[in-house]
């Protein structure tokens, strides 16, 4: 079997339920979920259908409060399905966790950056606070390795929850 993750995309700031979604190859249908960051782990299952291409949709709620350290977690899909001594088929993407990036995340705004924008004057336009861009940091970590470095045109994740 193959499998195809296109919901959620690789570091995609998801919140207390993951909605996921993707394409299958085989014969079987049946899948298993498991979001990770290596020190707790939440599981649940997806169906596939049972024709030789399909779409399959889950979603996996995490519990409150998450069993997890880190903010960056893992998506895997497997499929359990299948017997034999064969490698058992898996994807994974790595998401960003909102809840454990800001508390009581809802979402996020996206901001494009503008010539002269600062990751403390975003904090403050957004959250009233300029010493609170650390949230902001967090849930755009894949793209913005130097707090003090930014650059106009940039599309930045603002984490909110209000």
């Amino acid at each position: 079997m193959n499998i195809t993750i296109l919901q959620p995309q690789p570091f995609d700031l998801v919140g207390g339920a993951i909605m996921i979604a993707g394409n299958a190859v085989g014969f079987e249908g049946h899948l298993s979920v498991n979001v990770s960051e290596g020190h707790g782990e939440v599981t649940g299952s997806a169906s596939a259908g049972s024709t030789s291409i399909r779409q399959f949709q889950a979603s996996i709620a995490i519990p409150d409060p998450a069993p997890f350290k880190l903010n960056r977690l893992f998506v895997t899909l497997s499929d359990d399905s299948g017997g034999g001594e064969a490698p058992i088929p898996t994807a994974t993407v790595p998401v960003l966790f909102g809840p454990m990036i800001l508390p009581g995340y809802l979402g996020y705004w996206k901001h494009t950056v503008l010539p002269g924008d600062t990751l403390s004057a975003l904090a403050d336009q957004y959250y009233g606070n300029s010493s609170e861009w650390g949230p902001i940091r967090e849930a755009n970590q894949h793209i913005v390795s130097d707090p003090d470095v930014i650059f106009p045109g940039q599309v930045l994740r603002i984490p909110r929850n209000v």
